[in-house]
């Protein structure tokens, strides 16, 4: 359930604002961790949508998570430079050693698809809790396994 008191404040400090749906999503995920589906209405409310529009701009933007992500998130780069590197057996060795598909998350990690981090000519790449990390290959998958604790 929702922080009812955190939702309110949150709205009432875009009150007013154009286009305040995505800074007000913004705040949200801040102050959970993710988009409850119990916020939906609320925010749809206030802002005068449908709770569909709200829930169609969340389902849009794949940094919006529906679900509290783990403690440790990797996004794998999923574009064409990546793939054209060698990012389907990056795929591989990481769901082999997380016990996780791409998409998945437990409570210690998610592994996500991202579609350009911007480091093609460093591909395949990816972002581990925030960082970036390119020219993967085993040994680096090995050394993302063992940051993450996995």
């Amino acid at each position: 359930m929702t922080d009812t008191a955190r939702l309110r404040a949150i709205l009432a400090a875009h009150r007013g604002r154009e286009g305040a749906l995505l800074p007000i999503l913004h705040d949200v995920q801040e102050a959970f961790g993710f988009i409850p589906d119990d916020s939906y209405a609320p925010i749809a409310a206030d802002l005068g949508l449908t709770r569909a529009e709200v829930a169609g701009v969340i389902g849009f933007y794949h940094d919006f998570r529906k679900a509290p992500a783990g403690r440790h998130v990797i996004k794998l780069c999923r574009a064409e430079a990546c793939q054209a590197m060698g990012s389907d057996a990056v795929q591989a060795r990481l769901e082999a050693a997380l016990g996780l598909r791409l998409g998945d998350s437990s409570s210690d990690v998610t592994l996500e698809a991202v579609y350009c981090l911007g480091l093609c000519a460093c591909a395949p790449a990816a972002m581990v809790n925030d960082r970036l990390v390119g020219r993967l290959d085993a040994a680096a998958v090995a050394g993302i396994v063992a940051e993450v604790g996995a």
